[in-house]
């Protein structure tokens, strides 16, 4: 059970579901309903029906969505879970596990969790990221008049995490950090499935020209994407720029908002959906990822790492990435740290060459969509899990 269509996969949720439901195929015969509060896309049906069994679509009205948040506002429910859960949906679902009667059942994010909470099969819950932990970091650099409402999400959404847990059978969670943030004393029965990346199909591109010299990539509607693209073109690039004035920046990602499109300039790139990612990182000389806010694993820096750009990025990111610092990664604390680093990349190719090498065996080594898989693989079948 999916909250999102997984394609295209131009959110982390998607990527992940994406290629767990690729991994898991080889093993089982799937079900998969997917959720879906945008439009479908006119590939997806044809891209995912190769790896399932069978496959459902739920479009969520707009109509249905407005009315679920109003009632909420008068609950305890979080405003995320009310946006998904539709009444009519959860009945659709049920008639469908009644006919297929699945032995196992699989939920991505806690949006998903009420459509399964009262089956009696085995049953698990992807927490994915911890929602609470960015809520609240979202809380504390949010305008003061947001600042209510999101610490009124932030109550509601930790309490129903520590409900979900009570719930489900198994737990899995996307890193460590992130399990060590659930508000349940059990939290250690969380198992972590990391995400990987593919690895044959971010490979390293030799011998093209680079027409960046930094690049930030990501949804740039995620307000965690937003605040990092902010903070690289307002803070960090001046002070590149004062040693650099040629230096040119791309943001590259979908649904740029109107704070990331204000930032467009000579210097400053912003591409909006490309159909393939990898050109830009083929074209750029450092990846920075300064991350001030959010939770989980980054897929965006593994990406890079995977096709050798030596990255910077931030103390918060690097908690569930864990590589090592001036090894694998390079770490910015604050804007004229981070300009140092990308400064240091851009005029010492060495330096630049043997980080993008190291982060590239880092991923190869610990980022593998196949054994992440497979231990997910066991969480679903080992009844003593």
């Amino acid at each position: 059970m999916l909250s999102r269509i997984p394609f295209p996969l131009e959110k982390g949720d998607k990527l992940r579901a994406f290629h767990q439901i690729k991994e898991l195929s080889k093993h089982h015969q799937l079900i998969v309903c997917a959720l879906s509060d945008t439009g479908i896309h006119p590939g997806a049906y044809q891209t995912l029906k190769p790896y399932v069994s069978e496959l459902y679509f739920f479009p969520l009205s707009r109509a249905g969505i407005y009315s679920r948040l109003v009632k909420a506002a008068f609950s305890s429910v979080p405003f995320q879970v009310a946006w998904f859960l539709s009444p009519r949906i959860k009945k659709e679902i049920h008639s469908l596990i009644d006919h297929h009667r699945p032995d196992h059942l699989f939920c991505q994010l806690i949006r998903t969790a009420p459509y399964i909470f009262d089956c009696e099969q085995d049953k698990t819950i992807d927490y994915q990221d911890v929602f609470s932990a960015g809520l609240h970091r979202r809380q504390q650099i949010a305008p003061w008049y947001l600042r209510p409402l999101l610490q009124m999400e932030f109550k509601r959404v930790s309490r129903y995490e520590n409900l979900v847990f009570n719930c489900f059978d198994k737990k899995t969670i996307i890193s460590h950090p992130d399990r060590d943030q659930i508000p349940h004393p059990r939290k250690d029965e969380i198992t972590v499935i990391p995400n990987g990346v593919d690895t044959s199909f971010f490979t390293p591109a030799t011998g093209r020209k680079k027409h960046y010299e930094v690049i930030f990539t990501g949804n740039m509607a995620y307000p965690p994407n937003v605040k990092g693209a902010e903070y690289l073109v307002k803070q960090i690039m001046p002070i590149v720029w004062e040693s650099l004035p040629g230096a040119k920046v791309v943001l590259a990602g979908a649904s740029p908002v109107k704070q990331v499109r204000n930032l467009a300039s000579s210097k400053v790139e912003v591409t909006g959906w490309v159909d393939d990612i990898r050109d830009f990182y083929a074209d750029s000389k450092v990846f920075v990822a300064p991350m001030q806010i959010g939770t989980g694993l980054q897929n965006k820096v593994l990406e890079a790492m995977a096709m050798q750009l030596p990255c910077v990025t931030s103390p918060l990111a690097n908690q569930a990435l864990c590589a090592t610092e001036g090894e694998e990664v390079l770490i910015g604390r604050d804007a004229a740290e981070y300009a140092k680093h990308i400064l240091s990349l851009l005029k010492n190719k060495e330096l630049s060459v043997r980080l993008g090498e190291k982060g590239h065996h880092f991923v190869l080594q610990h980022f593998n969509w196949e054994r992440t898989t497979e231990k997910l693989n066991k969480v679903i079948t080992d009844s003593n899990t």
